[in-house]
Formats: C-alpha cells, sequence, structure tokens
C-alpha cells in the first residue's frame, strides 16, 4: 500500500514537473513578447503603422505558441531521447546481454533515478548470470571428481595380482568417494528444502553451550592431526529451536575453521548472553579473505580462489545463512587476508520466549 502510494505521488510530481515547464515557456515567452511590443510602441513602430489591435493580439498569439512549442519540442526531444535509449537497452536485456549501461545525465530526477536503477538492475542481473554459470561448473567439478576416482579405483581393483594392502587402501578411496557424494547430494537436498520453508519445525528447549561443545568433539578426527589449539569461554544458555538445524550451523562454522587454519594454529570460541539475545563467535588466525570473498562467501557453490583444493562444495556457508535467517538471527564475517577470520551468529531469545 505505501509502495503503491509512492508510486503514484512520484508519477503526480513527473505530471506536475512536465506542467509547471509547459507554463513556464508560455509565461517566459509571453514576458517577451510584451516587452518587445512596450518597446516597439516607445518607438513609435505602432503609429507609424497603425496596426488593428485584433491583429497585434492574433500576431502575439502565433509568435508565443509557434516559440513555446519550438522550446517544448526541445524539451520533449531530450525527454523522448532518454526513453528510445532506455527501450533499446531493455531490449538488450531481453535478448541476454547484461554489459548495457545507461548514461546518468539526464536533469529530471525522475528520469536520472530510472537510469540510475536500470544501471543497479543490469549490474545485479550480471552477478546472476555469473553465479548461474558458476554454480553449474561447481556441479559438474563436484560430481565429476570423485566419480571419476571411484572409477578409477573401482577399475585398478579388478586386477587379481593386486596385493591386498593395496586393494583395501582403494576401496578406502572408493568408500570416501562415496561419502563424499553423499554429502554434497546431502546438502543439495537439505538447502533446497530450506530454501522452500520458511518455519522451523520441531523445537524444543536444550543447552546451546552444551551443543557446541558436542560440537567441537564430534569434529575432533578434523582438528586433532593439525594440532590446533582452542580457546572456548561458553556461557550456560538454553535455547528453544530445531537442534539438528543449530547443529548444521556449529558444525560448519567450526570445520570451516578448522580447514582454513594451518597447523599449530589457534581458533578461539565464545558464546555470550546479551540482553534478549545470543552471540556466537568463532576466531581463527588461519588464511583469511579478501573483500571480493567476504561479499559472496554465503552464496551457494562459492569458493574462493585457491581454496577448490581443499575438502568442501560452497554449500556449509549457505546453510548457515539460511538456517540462521530462519530463525530470525544474523550471521556476519570479518577477515583480512592472512590473518584469519571471525564469524559471528546473533540469535534472538525473545522469540523463543514468545513461542515457548
Amino acid at each position: 500500500m505505501k509502495k503503491e502510494r509512492r508510486r503514484n505521488l512520484r508519477n503526480t510530481a513527473l505530471w506536475l514537473h512536465f506542467t509547471i515547464t509547459i507554463f513556464d515557456i508560455f509565461l517566459i515567452v509571453s514576458i517577451l513578447l510584451f516587452v518587445l511590443a512596450l518597446a516597439a510602441d516607445r518607438l513609435g513602430f505602432f503609429r507609424q503603422h497603425s496596426p488593428s489591435p485584433l491583429f497585434l493580439i492574433l500576431m502575439m498569439l502565433i509568435i508565443s505558441v509557434i516559440s513555446a512549442t519550438s522550446i517544448s519540442a526541445l524539451i520533449a526531444k531530450r525527454v523522448l531521447m532518454s526513453i528510445s535509449e532506455m527501450s533499446r537497452a531493455a531490449q538488450e536485456v531481453a535478448k541476454g546481454n547484461f554489459d548495457v549501461k545507461l548514461s546518468e545525465s539526464n536533469h529530471i530526477l525522475e528520469i536520472y533515478e530510472l537510469q540510475h536503477n536500470f544501471n543497479i538492475m543490469t549490474s545485479e542481473l550480471r552477478g546472476i548470470e555469473t553465479l548461474r554459470n558458476d554454480f553449474i561448473v561447481n556441479v559438474s567439478h563436484e560430481f565429476k571428481t570423485p566419480l571419476a576416482a571411484i572409477d578409477g579405483y573401482a577399475t585398478l581393483i579388478q586386477d587379481p595380482d593386486m596385493p591386498e594392502d593395496e586393494r583395501l587402501e582403494y576401496i578406502g578411496m572408493i568408500i570416501e568417494s562415496a561419502r563424499q557424494l553423499s554429502r554434497l547430494t546431502g546438502n543439495i537436498l537439505k538447502l533446497s528444502k530450506l530454501e522452500n520453508q520458511e518455519l522451523v519445525y520441531d523445537k524444543k528447549e536444550y543447552s546451546l553451550d552444551e551443543q557446541i561443545r558436542q560440537a567441537v568433539l564430534w569434529l575432533e578426527r578434523e582438528w586433532s592431526p593439525k594440532d590446533i589449539n582452542f580457546e572456548i569461554n561458553l556461557e550456560e544458555c538454553k535455547y528453544y529451536g530445531n537442534s539438528d538445524l543449530m547443529m548444521q550451523i556449529w558444525i560448519n562454522l567450526i570445520g570451516n575453521a578448522v580447514k582454513f587454519t594451518d597447523n599449530g594454529g589457534n581458533i578461539s570460541i565464545s558464546l555470550v548472553r546479551c540482553d534478549d539475545k545470543v552471540i556466537f563467535t568463532i576466531t581463527d588466525n588461519g588464511i583469511g579473505m579478501d573483500e571480493k570473498t567476504k561479499e559472496h562467501i554465503f552464496e551457494k557453490f562459492y569458493q574462493a580462489d585457491g581454496t577448490r583444493g581443499r575438502a568442501g562444495n560452497g554449500l556449509g556457508l549457505a546453510l548457515v545463512k539460511r538456517i540462521t535467517d530462519m530463525c530470525k538471527g544474523e550471521v556476519s564475517v570479518e577477515s583480512s587476508p592472512g590473518v584469519g577470520s571471525q564469524f559471528k551468529v546473533v540469535l534472538p531469545l525473545n522469540e523463543q520466549k514468545r513461542e515457548r
């Protein structure tokens, strides 16, 4: 309703702008003609030629209409040129060309805003198109690698003369590749389901700090070989929510910190209650990320340059973002290359109180 009212006000403002412009043109032309007629009268032009008053009025009207029409045509031409330019640009966008950019030089505010918003739209469409292409490339790559490994190792173990220890090693690699495919398809299905779900079901009250400790222990096989040092400071906190979904947040955030932290690195985890919300923070001294990576880090299948060789499929943080949004919370990241990263999750507690 508010948007409709705002749009009607903008249309009225644009109509008034053109109306006042045309009125100003006629007024200026009339004033100029009056000044010219007054000057001609002072110089005795009318006394010499003695034209009739009707003729004078008719001539002034004709000159006024011609002058005002000419000036209005020039102004209208500028407006129509801008509209024609936008029409041609829209046709290019319809063909799939998102590199079109309009000149934002019109002095009429509404047309300038239209040009500016059109450029923003094409910029966003370019980003979506890039993301779509990256999605296809990433899915193809993520499926191709484990499938190729399964095919290769399955072919090798068919050799009857292969030593038993090598055979067992290859079987283990086949199992790991199959698990990788299973995790990938599982994450895709989870994310697809959550994107079409607005409410969180199967809620219960449980200890949030204890769940985070369980997530750290569950990932021990990942961080123990890297000799990573943990600094854990968790306040006691009862939370009302879906424990399975929340565990996805902690597993992915802690797993990412472990993945991108070098051997012997440090990871700090804290949980703090603040008024009607709880704040989870995880900080590592790993490889960090640049501004471009931070901008896209929560998008599906996005992986920064140089991280392709590390285990992962670019879905973990997209799951974190979606689950946090469903819980009416927020997730953010601060990071610098070579320094490390800090992820922060803020969850409201007042919503849980009302639901209980």
